[in-house]
């Protein structure tokens, strides 16, 4: 756009101001590319530390070795990437201490079951080839059973708790969001 002015060198200061406007929308526009840029790739890295816990499907203590390294090499220049690095390993290491309080529970009645059944089906008395059973240990073995498959049950919770909140946590980092885990111990701050 030119004015008229009467002085032909308002025409071109005018010009000229005109182009230097242009050219700050222009590295502006390129600017907020590469702030979408830079936003995107803390997403996508940050997503991809939620998806890395599922290596543990295919490498052993995958779900801690891949989440920490991508962590620690991105943590320091991306802050969503750190924020949610640690939310990913937290959730992780909580999981693996449910388990193993699950597993440690599970032992002594799994031992008590069996031998519960040992005593049920008198398998001590080996001489003999009738199957003699003692139906007073019944009881015993019943309650045992009971409470091996509710922590089972608590096992696939778990395993469900897992699969399903690190998809959704995956989801929420690439729309930009933290996502809290639940039941996560925060270990790392």
């Amino acid at each position: 756009m030119f004015c008229t002015l009467p002085s032909k060198g308002h025409i071109f200061a005018l010009d000229i101001s005109m182009h230097r406007i242009h050219q700050q929308q222009q590295q502006q526009h390129q600017s907020n590319q590469m702030d979408d840029a830079t936003n995107k790739h803390e997403r996508n890295m940050a997503g991809f530390i939620h998806l890395s816990t599922f290596t543990k499907y295919f490498f052993p203590f995958g779900n801690f070795i891949f989440p920490l390294l991508l962590w620690v090499l991105n943590k320091d220049k991306l802050p969503f990437v750190d924020s949610n690095g640690k939310q990913a390993l937290n959730f992780q290491i909580s999981l693996l201490l449910y388990s193993l309080v699950l597993g440690l529970i599970s032992i002594p009645i799994l031992l008590m079951a069996g031998w519960e059944f040992v005593e049920f089906t008198n398998f001590w008395q080996y001489n003999r080839h009738e199957l003699d059973l003692n139906f007073s240990h019944l009881p015993g073995l019943g309650t045992n059973v009971i409470i091996l498959m509710i922590l089972g049950m608590l096992g696939i919770v778990l395993l469900l708790i897992d699969i399903l909140c690190t998809i959704i946590a995956t989801l929420r980092a690439n729309e930009g969001k933290l996502y809290k885990y639940p039941l996560c111990i925060p270990f790392l701050t």
